[in-house]
């Protein structure tokens, strides 16, 4: 009878240390394309050398692992190296706290090779973030594919320098990304990530280089202030001048979504705020409106039956920029209407309620203008989105909205 009490106990703290385990989680994130000419890297190239990338994380962790992506080249790309450690900027040097520094493994080696079209993880290792913590990742290359992977929109300084090095004291500047897919961290079960689908207005164009003041960021550091959310990462899955339906820079979100917000670690819940770009394009704007709002069935069921809830963003104002006319603000009438009074969506976010002109609801609030082109924000504007996020969004339990209207 005792031995029987004595291996239910050790059954029930086996079971209760494999619920307090935890489980992966996103707390950065970048959307892959492939890198237009005028964006690829530098001389001297990658091929051989060794590049220096800084992001910011969201929530904080102990043990983490790195995804690299070779999607969109054409030869593989080989990684002799990678090292992660803690950044002392958010991207304006290169310095870092060298006592931080962990090297990173792939199936417990060094090197990896990532074959053209692939990507790869590298096994869990012991390094403490904190939250909004910025942090290094180094990358010494072999050879490296012509065609590169990479997020041109960094917003972020990245550093290279000829050979196998960790001095990048002269390093070549460039504000772009290459490789790097994705940070993860093993966090408490609660925990889970927001993956936002959008084009450059979620990309950060406007926002300050090295700053981290995208309305994502900002958004994010209101979750991690409040006790309610703080366990919440956000992944910022805008690609500058995507498009939801085709054409465009970077694959089509009709064709990314089911990488960029369902193959997250940890994504309880998707912003879907994309849409500017087809809408300028059209030349019938309620039509393309139409098609959009599919699209966003289309996701939003796939979310629901994976658990995970959908918020709408309303589309900005954009009268004043080349985009606008009677029909494409017809459009975006249009889109927006369904988002504030459709039944599929878990919530609603109105930045275009928070940014537009109360004396012109088809125009932007001045103030908010990057480089007056009427459709951009700059980092006040930005803010201004960020703070207008209800947070209580990410507090909701109970069902599901409806998956269909």
């Amino acid at each position: 009878m005792k031995k029987r009490i004595a291996l239910m106990l050790i059954c029930l703290l086996t079971a209760g240390m494999a619920l307090a385990k935890g489980h992966w989680v996103g707390t950065w994130g970048t959307a892959p394309q492939l890198v237009e000419r005028h964006n690829n890297p530098p001389s001297p190239g990658l091929a051989n050398n060794s590049l220096r990338q800084i992001v910011q994380v969201s929530i904080g962790g102990k043990k983490v692992r790195l995804k690299l992506t070779n999607e969109f080249s054409q030869e593989a790309t080989e990684i002799r190296a990678v090292e992660l450690a803690i950044a002392k900027t958010a991207g304006s040097s290169s310095e870092i706290d060298e006592k931080s520094t962990v090297s990173l493994t792939f199936d417990g080696k060094a090197s990896v090779e990532i074959p053209a079209g692939g990507k790869v993880v590298s096994d869990p290792v012991n390094f403490k973030i904190g939250t909004r913590q910025n942090v290094a990742i180094t990358i010494h290359y072999g050879a490296s594919s012509a065609s590169v992977s990479g997020h041109p929109g960094s917003r972020t300084t990245s550093y290279l320098k000829a050979g196998h090095t960790t001095d990048f004291s002269d390093a070549v500047r460039t504000d772009h990304w290459y490789n790097i897919l994705a940070l993860e961290v093993e966090a408490p079960k609660k925990a889970g990530a927001v993956a936002i689908l959008g084009n450059s207005i979620t990309d950060g164009r406007g926002s300050t280089t090295n700053e981290q003041n995208r309305w994502a960021d900002v958004l994010s550091r209101r979750l991690l202030g409040n006790k309610a959310t703080r366990q919440v990462g956000v992944l910022n899955m805008g690609i500058g001048g995507n498009c939801v339906l085709g054409g465009g820079l970077g694959p089509a979100a009709v064709n990314r979504y089911e990488r960029d917000l369902f193959g997250q670690e940890g994504v309880k819940w998707i912003i879907l705020f994309e849409a500017v770009n087809d809408l300028g394009y059209a030349r019938n704007g309620e039509q393309t409106a139409q098609r959009i709002i599919d699209v966003y069935k289309q996701i939003i069921r796939e979310a629901h039956q994976k658990g995970i809830r959908v918020f709408g963003a309303t589309i900005t104002p954009f009268k004043g920029n080349n985009y606008y006319s009677d029909h494409h603000e017809k459009g975006r009438q249009r889109l927006n209407e369904w988002i504030r009074t459709t039944k599929m969506l878990d919530g609603v976010i109105d930045f275009d309620q928070a940014v537009g002109n109360p004396q012109d609801r088809e125009a932007m609030q001045r103030q908010f203008l990057f480089e007056n082109d009427w459709l951009h924000l700059n980092a006040q504007g930005y803010e201004t989105m960020g703070n207008c996020i209800d947070l209580n969004l990410f507090t909701k339990t109970g069902p599901l909205a409806a998956n269909d209207d």
